[in-house]
């Protein structure tokens, strides 16, 4: 989809569809009362003859539209104007695309940002409508034998009322197209059944997207280079499993030999539990276990189409964990890369324990700030449900900054305990101390375990696992937190 931008006066530009913004007061503003004026009031007769038209993501889509150069108007409900803020503006265009998905309009013209949101800039609003659109348009139909019909909407131009911030608006609809075409990525990876997406299919992915983007250098170690490197608790996970395990390295360099930012994402490609079964009844979203892998993937690709001036270093540990004669046992003890070891109390606890040996080895780059991703814990879900990602971190500064780029991005996330008292309950009589331990505060347990490994480098550990994708009707990867991590970058600097 296009995002031509387009400055000028409302109800003048020539368009098959004028997306206008209505309130719950009825009252008219901006380029909706301009459009309304050029049709001589017929925009506020229809809102007084209707019920809930100002109503949030409502819409109503009308033909007669004498008096302006608009074949057709979308009036879609914005709720109460002193509550119109970055969120509703998303949530406005992401329903007015949906709306247009079957109607057969090829090319509209947003004016839900014509008058910016309270506190919003023209980049940012120009940035989330974008991601807005993207993402009401998104279907992941690569399987099947009889896709739906495409929608015909290819160009949505966003309304600006003169010619002053036509290049922050359009410097907006590069970045917005950069995060959304990483997130799609994110994904598509996510969406793919597990005998598609295997640890070699994320890392021929990986290779694929350093090769067509700039800066961006890929390798994948394979098991004998973990064996080497002693990650001991990589193989733990994997060793059940006949599809080989892969350790995915992808670097960007755009800032000379200045500290990188390391991220490690889960890739769990599927996750019975292990010797520890999960229960049959959903297990099939265990597909999803990878999403942390392919977010920080998704997020890497925009940061190189982008041409950041950042250093990143992106390292993902992929694998099944699957049960079998060889599988790894409860009771069994472990080393990890970092020379700990580890006694196995459940082996449905073994992102932390992939994740352990990757942050390890992330520390090599001396990174400036150290984080990983992962759909961790179903106690976070319990805890935030599916809105907030789990944040926990060793270092203020980065925790605020991350924070920070969750509200800018609408990818937020929310501050989650980690102090020593949760790492009680991973004492062990046999080993250093143990996998897994209560579930009370398990999401904070894990997070405890995964700091261990980090030796005093500002770090932070995000959940997803209540955020990474959608189950029932909407059953999908949702690509968060792309977002997140590309605002986090771009705001480097600040952080």
């Amino acid at each position: 989809m296009e995002f031509p931008v387009k400055p000028g006066e409302a109800a003048t530009q020539r368009t098959a569809c004028a997306i206008l913004p209505v309130f719950e007061d009825g009252q008219l503003r901006g380029a909706t009362r301009a459009y309304d004026t050029a049709s001589r009031g017929a925009i506020k007769k229809l809102i007084r003859g209707s019920d809930g038209a100002g109503r949030l993501g409502s819409t109503m889509m009308v033909h007669r539209t004498q008096g302006t150069a608009a074949e057709r108007w979308l009036l879609v409900g914005c709720g109460k104007h002193a509550e119109f803020n970055a969120t509703r503006l998303a949530s406005a265009v992401g329903s007015a695309v949906q709306a247009l998905r079957g109607s057969g309009v090829r090319e509209a013209i947003s004016y839900l940002a014509y008058e910016l949101p309270h506190g919003l800039s023209a980049r940012d609003a120009a940035r989330l409508a974008v991601g807005a659109a993207r993402g009401a348009i998104y279907r992941f139909e690569e399987l099947k034998s009889k896709r739906d019909p495409a929608t015909r909407l290819s160009r949505l131009g966003l309304a600006r009322p003169d010619g002053s911030d036509v290049r922050e608006t359009r410097e907006g609809i590069r970045i917005g197209t950069a995060i959304a075409n990483g997130t799609d990525l994110a994904r598509d990876l996510g969406n793919r059944p597990p005998n598609v997406c295997t640890p070699s299919h994320i890392a021929a992915t990986a290779k694929d997207v350093a090769k067509r983007l700039p800066n961006l250098k890929a390798q994948a170690l394979t098991e004998r280079d973990m064996e080497r490197l002693g990650m001991g608790a990589l193989l733990a996970v994997t060793r059940g499993a006949e599809e080989p395990a892969r350790l995915i390295v992808l670097e960007y360099r755009g800032a000379g030999d200045s500290a990188p930012v390391a991220i490690c994402g889960k890739g769990v490609t599927f996750d019975t539990g292990g010797i520890s079964l999960k229960p049959p009844a959903k297990m099939d979203e265990m597909k999803f276990d990878m999403c942390g892998a392919a977010g920080v993937l998704g997020a890497m690709a925009a940061i190189a189409e982008l041409e950041l001036p950042v250093n990143a270093v992106a390292i993902i540990p992929a694998c099944e964990n699957m049960p079998s004669g060889r599988a790894t046992r409860p009771g069994d003890v472990i080393k990890t890369m970092s020379g700990q070891t580890v006694e196995i109390i459940n082996t449905d606890a073994e992102g932390r324990l992939i994740l352990c040996d990757a942050l390890t080895y992330a520390r090599r780059y001396k990174p400036r700030y150290l984080l990983d991703v992962a759909t961790l814990t179903g106690a976070c879900v319990v805890a935030l449900g599916h809105v907030y990602t789990g944040l926990f971190a060793n270092d203020e500064r980065l925790a605020a900054a991350l924070l920070a780029a969750g509200e800018r991005s609408l990818d937020r996330a929310w501050r989650m305990p980690i102090g020593d008292e949760y790492g009680e309950t991973l004492k062990s009589n046999f080993a250093d101390f143990a996998n897994a331990g209560t579930r009370d505060g398990g999401a904070s347990v894990a997070a405890n375990f995964l700091s261990r490994f980090v030796d005093g480098t500002p770090w932070a550990h995000l959940d997803i696992a209540g955020v990474a994708w959608r189950a029932n009707a909407q059953k999908g990867a949702t690509g968060r937190p792309v977002p997140l991590l590309v605002d986090f970058l771009l705001n480097l600097d600040a952080a």
